[in-house]
């Protein structure tokens, strides 16, 4: 009788623990989660020289000039000239202040028929900042600044066809040591590997006309952090494909169209929830917020879609592409991109025309671009304005890039 009795109470004692868990069932809430995908010194991603700007930002598979490295440095074993010198000045947020910018500096040389060599170093600069405790307080300014220095190598593999891999180091000292004694610059490294295809001339009805097709997988590298105990945040590996033709009407006109389709390799932020418990009011087991009544928080930050970020940058490059909450629908809204046409008279002056499309949910850049170039013997002239398209204002908004390349040794190879 006494274990019966044992028995018995076991029952009721599970009874009363299955009835409170049933009026207080847990359920998981949404947070409001904003997936753009974001990423440390996003400068990288910046369009230096004022041609490619013109173009709606691209240059995978645009013809060869001395701002290839940024691009493609694959190109540069297609360049007619034998080695060259591209400067450029790029004003940002010119609209609000006047010490922002990002200069460019790069330099090729054809080492022979088939290889070619490449340096560059660009330069963000965000101006002067005074710190200062109190009216009385002499002010101490600070320069914070971002700067990247590469290097590559170009080969060609074939009578059409080149690759090449470029090495960059980056450093970025944007944290304030006068604010955080802990603070230092951070930097990382990256690695460029690209291809390049350019046909012979071929002769159609009206028109001679030329293919081009370029890829650039750019800024392959470890994280970067700014203190040993700080975040670490993914740089802005990428995937750029590109196509283009030439349409050659004559030996003074050329129109060249080039499409590219650009996606950042780098994890999808994932959707995440908050868990509750609440009470059944209704006793339907489903939450209802307009009948249920929410109690206390049991966890935060519950992954409900999609997959952790907290991966290496090898690892978040496969999964960038199959990471999204939402599905493949989501992974194409990642896929940015743009189409540029360069009309050409006598090689001598150029007119340029791009747009540039980014989904409204994952940063919202929509522009339109307008520029021009000028050469004259070996120097070439480029300028370009920009014109933003959605409700998100670019900070290159109404701003007038300059570009300058001085050529030596025009014309030495004939790859046109």
């Amino acid at each position: 009788m006494k274990n019966m009795k044992n028995y018995i109470f076991a029952l009721l004692i599970l009874g009363v623990m299955i009835q409170v868990k049933a009026q207080n069932p847990t359920t998981v809430i949404p947070q409001n989660n904003s997936r753009v995908i974001t990423t440390a010194v996003p400068f990288l991603l910046i369009a230096p020289d004022a041609r490619s700007a013109a173009m709606g930002d691209i240059g995978a598979a645009t013809s060869a000039d001395a701002f290839s490295q940024q691009w493609n440095p694959s190109k540069y074993v297609f360049s007619e000239a034998k080695s060259g010198i591209g400067v450029s000045y790029t004003p940002y947020l010119s609209k609000l202040v006047n010490d922002i910018a990002i200069g460019y500096v790069t330099y090729f040389n054809r080492l022979n028929e088939g290889s070619a060599f490449a340096a560059s170093f660009k330069y963000f600069g965000l101006g002067e900042i005074e710190l200062v405790r109190d009216e009385n307080d002499t002010p101490l300014v600070v320069k914070p600044n971002e700067f990247t220095m590469d290097v590559s190598y170009s080969l060609r593999l074939a009578e059409q066809f080149s690759m090449a891999v470029a090495l960059r180091y980056l450093r970025s000292d944007l944290r304030i040591q006068a604010l955080d004694a802990n603070a230092q610059a951070a930097g990382t490294f990256g690695v460029d590997i690209a291809g390049y295809y350019q046909s012979e001339e071929n002769a159609y009805d009206t028109f001679n006309g030329r293919w081009r097709a370029g890829f650039a997988i750019q800024n392959m590298g470890p994280k970067i952090k700014y203190d040993d105990g700080g975040q670490e945040n993914f740089i802005p590996t990428n995937l750029r494909l590109s196509g283009g033709f030439d349409f050659i009407f004559d030996d003074y006109n050329t129109l060249k169209v080039t499409a590219e389709l650009t996606k950042l390799l780098v994890p999808t932020p994932p959707a995440l929830g908050d868990e509750y418990e609440y009470e059944d009011v209704d006793g339907d087991g489903v939450f209802d917020p307009a009948v249920d009544i929410r109690g206390d928080k049991v966890q935060s930050d519950i992954i409900i879609g999609g997959k952790s970020n907290d991966v290496s940058f090898m690892q978040g490059m496969f999964q960038s592409f199959a990471d999204a909450p939402d599905g493949f629908s989501e992974e194409m809204q990642e896929v940015t991109y743009a189409l540029g046409l360069e009309y050409l008279y006598q090689d001598s002056f150029a007119f340029r025309a791009g747009y540039f499309h980014e989904n409204e949910n994952k940063g919202a850049r929509q522009f339109f671009a307008l520029g021009a170039g000028f050469k004259y013997t070996t120097i070439n002239i480029d300028l370009s304005y920009l014109f933003s398209a959605s409700k998100v204002q670019s900070p290159l908004e109404n701003t007038l890039r300059f570009s300058l390349t001085f050529n030596f040794g025009d014309g030495e190879y004939n790859e046109y």
